[in-house]
């Protein structure tokens, strides 16, 4: 009551000092300030079509493998007059159709010039630019780094283990911006550990001790020859100019049988029976057994990198599930190197990709790796048809595909990168490889019906592909080569058919091919021959045809499908299932659980009841699933036995050696 009878005096006060402050300290009314943008200065010239001044000497130390680092030393000419050299990390890999240049994996960047440390910043707004400042006059400069390679799977790809290495040039080098790659000229020498043997595309090759070095190349030839070496090695001689090289975690998983070995000598035949020509010099199938490095499948021009399983060679039938990396990376050198789509070829690893005609690039690769494999005999046609059996079947119950269209997945390298998703089945994946395949499939069985068996898809492959024999440089396209191509060999309304199969979301499943070649699609309890062999080497369990769960060997959901019965339950990845209607849980309970529970003819089943552990969480949730355990097969459905436009296309083409 005291304070009442002051505050009018305090009051005036304060208005008084308020009134006496100079005009900028006075209080205003409160209002949200609005910054503008600061502009984007780009620093980073554009590749022009011109020779880069002089020859870029690289040298790779690759003998640490004890701690997977790769030592690099490149010397790199300075045009004339320049002060400053901008100096580029590869951030859009071929192959790799995004950008995954793994820049956080180079370390201890260091420029000097006469011995003498030069200041080197990163471009704030392009950060795989290295700006280097140059003194006036200097010849050239050198820049010391090391490329530490993962250790472990959840670094990334191991690229280096005690026994054998993977080198990608890409992974380890920069190179000056402002001239298409194929302008760079380069010196490649690379030290590996004593014994090892080195194999690459490469040409020129010179050793002394543990030291390898090349003719010049240029830049994108470097790039797109990477080495493969090894403690245990073995070269094999395909025919043709193609050679098998192998490396393996111990030798005796170098013991090919000869009849295995021949079926590489007959899919090397038979891809030049396909395509009519030969985009190479020489081509080298590297080839890696292990399970220490990490897995790859990735195209070059005059090489490709593969990795099997180890026991791969010497299991070899038990192991027919894993083989089909090979025929599929051997096609690329016609189809994704030589002919390539328009915006999917780049003047170097700065500009993005356009992804949009995957479909072609991977999908028909994907199409004629099974085709190959089967022809070739690198892969039984029953394991072959499981793997398509398992692709048609997935997209019987596959959401994404009503909202996604296939050619919309093949943005996802760009964003997603290859990251786990949640739930793929109605997030997609890049399925322009499986479901480009089935789409490819029916365009072959499309062609093999309207001319009578006379043609089929291997005459787009040889119209297309096949052209200028012994060239290999690459040859742009576009949708429209693509449709006028097929109308050359069976005139069709190709483009309203790959408008609608691949551009248009919610289609049918993709099985138009598979039912015109005289098979269908069929479900039965035990799984195909691909499928069956697949899960006794991963001890997985794939149930995503029945409740929709795929669970690893230690009974952990590695994904659910969406709109499951799982998922209806509210089984997500990740969780651990602890029991089966009340029984500790292993696969085979699991398996007669789900048979138990499957409708009987009085319309009568078993529950079906797991218990699960999410985090520090157990619960026991009923799966309302009745149809029993689902595999899909193709079966043949076309009356008597004369051969279908299935078996025809999967039949050897080659003539016999």
């Amino acid at each position: 009551m005291a304070n009442s009878f002051k505050a009018p005096a305090l009051l005036a006060a304060l208005l008084v000092t308020a009134s006496a402050l100079p005009a900028h300290a006075q209080v205003q009314p409160a209002t949200n300030t609005k910054p503008m943008a600061v502009p984007i200065v780009r620093q980073v010239p554009d590749p022009e079509d011109k020779p880069f001044p002089g020859t870029i000497r690289l040298d790779i130390d690759a003998t640490d493998v004890t701690r997977g680092a790769y030592r690099v030393t490149e010397t790199i000419p300075v045009p004339p007059g320049a002060t400053r050299l901008t100096l580029l990390y590869p951030q859009w890999l071929p192959g790799n159709h995004g950008p995954r240049g793994p820049l956080s994996e180079l370390a201890d960047v260091r420029f000097t010039a006469g011995g003498k440390v030069l200041t080197w910043t990163r471009d704030p707004v392009e950060v795989y630019a290295f700006h280097v400042d140059v003194p006036a006059g200097t010849p050239a400069i050198e820049a010391r780094m090391v490329h530490t390679s993962p250790l472990r799977d959840s670094e990334g790809r191991v690229t280096m283990t005690r026994e054998m290495l993977n080198l990608q040039w890409e992974k380890m080098s920069l190179y000056p911006a402002g001239h298409y790659v194929r302008q760079i000229r380069v010196q490649p020498t690379v030290a590996v550990p004593d014994g090892w043997t080195v194999f690459t595309a490469l040409d020129g090759k010179k050793q002394t001790g543990n030291r390898v070095s090349w003719d010049v190349t240029d830049y994108e030839t470097l790039v797109d020859s990477p080495i493969f070496a090894g403690l245990h090695a073995q070269r094999f001689f395909l025919g043709n100019s193609v050679w098998l090289d192998a490396i393996a975690d111990k030798p005796e998983l170098l013991a090919i049988k000869p009849e295995n070995l021949a079926t590489y000598r007959a899919l090397v035949d038979e891809g030049l029976a396909l395509y009519g020509a030969k985009h190479f010099d020489h081509y080298d199938l590297l080839l890696a057994l292990t399970d220490r490095m990490g897995g790859i499948g990735l195209e070059h021009h005059r090489s490709s990198e593969n990795q099997y399983e180890p026991r791969t060679w010497i299991d070899w039938a038990a192991n027919d599930w894993d083989r089909n990396v090979i025929p599929h990376e051997f096609s690329h050198s016609w189809d994704g190197k030589f002919r390539r789509p328009a915006k999917l070829w780049t003047p170097d690893y700065r500009q993005p990709m356009q992804d949009n005609l995957l479909w072609v690039y991977e999908g028909q690769d994907q199409f004629w790796g099974y085709v190959l494999a089967a022809r070739s005999g690198v892969q039984t046609k029953d394991t072959v048809l499981g793997m398509l059996a398992n692709n048609a079947g997935l997209f019987t119950q596959y959401p994404g595909r009503e909202w996604r269209s296939v050619e919309d997945t093949t943005h996802d390298p760009v964003f997603a990168a290859r990251k786990p998703k949640p739930f793929s089945s109605l997030a997609r994946n890049e399925e322009y490889y499986t479901e480009g395949a089935l789409v490819w499939l029916e365009a072959d069985q499309i062609i093999r019906q309207g001319t009578a068996g006379k043609k089929g898809l291997d005459d787009f492959a040889r119209a297309f592909f096949g052209i200028r024999d012994g060239d290999w440089g690459v040859v742009p396209y576009e949708f429209e080569d693509v449709v006028s191509t097929l109308n050359g060999v069976f005139p069709y309304d190709w483009a309203s058919f790959l408008k609608t199969r691949i551009q248009t979301p919610g289609q049918p499943a993709p099985l138009g091919g598979i039912e015109r070649g005289g098979y269908k699609l069929v479900w039965k309890a035990e799984p195909n021959p691909f499928d069956k062999a697949r899960a006794a080497d991963s001890k997985a369990l794939s149930l995503y045809h029945s409740i929709g769960v795929t669970i690893d060997k230690d009974g952990k959901v590695t994904s659910c499908r969406w709109d499951s019965a799982a998922f209806k339950a509210g089984v997500v990845s990740g969780v651990q299932i602890v029991a089966v209607n009340g029984l500790t849980y292993d696969q085979d309970t699991l398996k007669q659980a789900i048979t138990a529970a499957k409708t009987d003819a009085a319309g009568g089943a078993k529950p079906l009841d797991l218990t699960i552990r999410r985090d520090d969480r157990v619960t026991t949730v009923s799966i309302d699933y009745h149809d029993g355990l689902r595999w899909p097969w193709l079966e043949r459905a076309a009356p008597g036995t004369a051969p279908t436009g299935l078996d025809i296309l999967l039949s050897p083409k080659r003539t016999t050696r």
